[in-house]
């Protein structure tokens, strides 16, 4: 560009969107930079003032005085009072590397470290195919929740925060509540100082990957599983090992050698929904040498039991100090909470809670308070109880509906519990083509085989009903057999 000619030229070079989320400035000062720095605006160029080029420009003219002034400070250009800008000497020498940065296709591979390696095969978090419809599973129904209150509870938390109580990072108020809730509701035996407080479930599982897995470690999970738990033991260098289901949950394995880690969802097995016996919990217990084995109890949902009182927990069961007990208030409160909470042994105690905070896995002291005062006013149970009952006639109306219109094609198996359940074909026919089709016709579910660790035995779908009302099950069930059958479901 000519210094007589950088008037009238350079507003034909520039192109601000006034869409632009980078805002006008932002981008007038980047491609002023490009042009500088690639030529096209040459050393020593005089550019016109910023009254002048916001004129041409069509922009307020602080716009353009942000951006000269930016760039005058990058030292792109030398600027002085009452005298039209001044492109640096030597400008595309001095600033050639200050191009844009090369499409992210065509940018060489980054060097990561064997964790991001191993995290990056994962496959984890599952990635869902459309957006927030009936029937995902896995979800509470957020519309259902007393946000009144909550708020109540979490205003009242913040007036009564103290400045010197900032360092205590697991609540002692949650920790007590937590610990006389659990061992009343799920028979869990736990000193509060055992009780760790982090900001979700998948925290949890870092960190006991972080504390407990060596690399080339062996650790067992439940096949078909929960895969966010498979992805953290990987992550950490474990070999993971998948073992297979009976009616019962995890079956028993003749592995040669023990594990360091059992990994188990013995209340409502994740996804089949199945519970794992009282004389299959003593075996699985048994298997685990003391000192050598740890076993990793994932409650997820054990707060909502519909047919039977529920079993106690695996770890009210141990007395050898091998199990660690793992719970969230996503699935009983909202997912937004995002709190969940880590019973550990005394053993590790110490050591975990030193990990906890050098990891930087540390819940809001926030809303941990307000949560203890949540459950001590006794709305956590209020609402727990209230949507045990919602859960189960959705549950009920969801296999109802299968049987109505897709008795032909699926068979539901219907959980004593939880908040999901699996439906399988009569025919055998393949479960990921049959869920693309549907996420595609407007109902979120899962395939059961994309939850197997190794090579898929089960096949089937995962349903989900508790964020569901029964209209939208209703509605959701009729496009399942409009697509799955080609016929037209009648509605009732």
């Amino acid at each position: 560009m000519e210094n007589n000619g950088a008037r009238l030229i350079l507003a034909e070079l520039l192109a601000l969107k006034r869409s632009d989320d980078a805002g006008l400035a932002a981008q007038l000062t980047q491609q002023l930079r490009v042009l500088m720095a690639s030529g096209r605006i040459r050393s020593g160029a005089m550019l016109p003032s910023s009254r002048s080029l916001a004129a041409e420009l069509e922009v307020a003219r602080n716009t353009v005085t942000h951006a000269y002034e930016q760039l005058a400070a990058e030292g792109y250009l030398r600027v002085a009072a009452r005298r039209r800008p001044v492109v640096t000497d030597d400008i595309e020498a001095r600033f050639a590397k200050a191009l844009p940065a090369p499409r992210r296709d065509a940018a060489r591979k980054p060097l990561l470290s064997p964790w991001a390696l191993q995290l990056s095969d994962t496959g984890w978090p599952l990635s869902y195919q459309a957006d927030f419809r009936p029937l995902r599973p896995g979800l509470a129904d957020a519309r259902e929740f007393p946000h009144e209150i909550w708020a109540r509870c979490l205003r009242r938390s913040a007036l009564r925060r103290r400045f010197n109580e900032q360092t205590v990072v697991n609540r002692p108020s949650l920790r007590e509540a937590l610990c006389d809730y659990l061992e009343v509701s799920r028979g869990v035996r736990a000193e509060a100082d055992q009780i760790l407080v982090l900001p979700t479930a998948q925290a949890a599982l870092t960190l006991i990957a972080a504390t407990t897995i060596a690399a080339g470690d062996a650790v067992w999970t439940e096949d078909p599983g929960y895969p966010g738990a498979a992805a953290a033991f990987r992550a950490a260098g474990a070999n993971v090992v998948g073992v297979r289901l009976d009616q019962w949950g995890m079956m028993r394995t003749r592995s040669a050698g023990a594990p360091k880690l059992i990994f188990t969802t013995p209340s409502h097995q994740h996804p089949t929904g199945r519970v794992m016996p009282v004389a299959r919990r003593t075996e699985l217990l048994a298997s685990a040498e003391p000192g050598k084995t740890w076993i990793v109890e994932d409650d997820y949902d054990g707060e909502f039991h519909y047919d039977s009182r529920p079993m106690p927990a695996l770890q009210g069961l141990d007395r050898e100090g091998r199990v660690l007990y793992l719970g969230t208030f996503a699935k009983a409160m909202t997912a937004d909470i995002r709190i969940g909470y880590l019973v550990v042994p005394p053993q590790l105690a110490r050591t975990m809670e030193i990990a906890q905070r050098h990891l930087g896995l540390i819940a809001s002291v926030h809303v941990q308070e307000a949560l203890a005062g949540f459950m001590a006013d006794g709305h956590f149970l209020a609402h727990v109880r209230r949507m045990r009952r919602i859960y189960r006639s959705r549950r009920d109306h969801l296999a109802t509906a299968l049987t109505r219109h897709l008795d032909a094609v699926l068979t539901a198996e219907v959980p004593p519990g939880g908040m999901q359940l699996i439906a399988r074909f009569k025919d055998g026919r393949a479960d990921r083509d049959a869920a693309t089709r549907l996420v595609a016709a407007g109902v979120e579910v899962r395939a059961l085989s994309s939850l197997a660790l190794e090579r898929p035995r089960d096949h089937g779908l995962l349903l989900g009903f508790a964020a569901w009302r029964e209209n939208e099950i209703g509605a959701a069930v009729r496009t399942m057999a409009n697509s799955l059958t080609g016929k037209r479901a009648a509605r009732g």
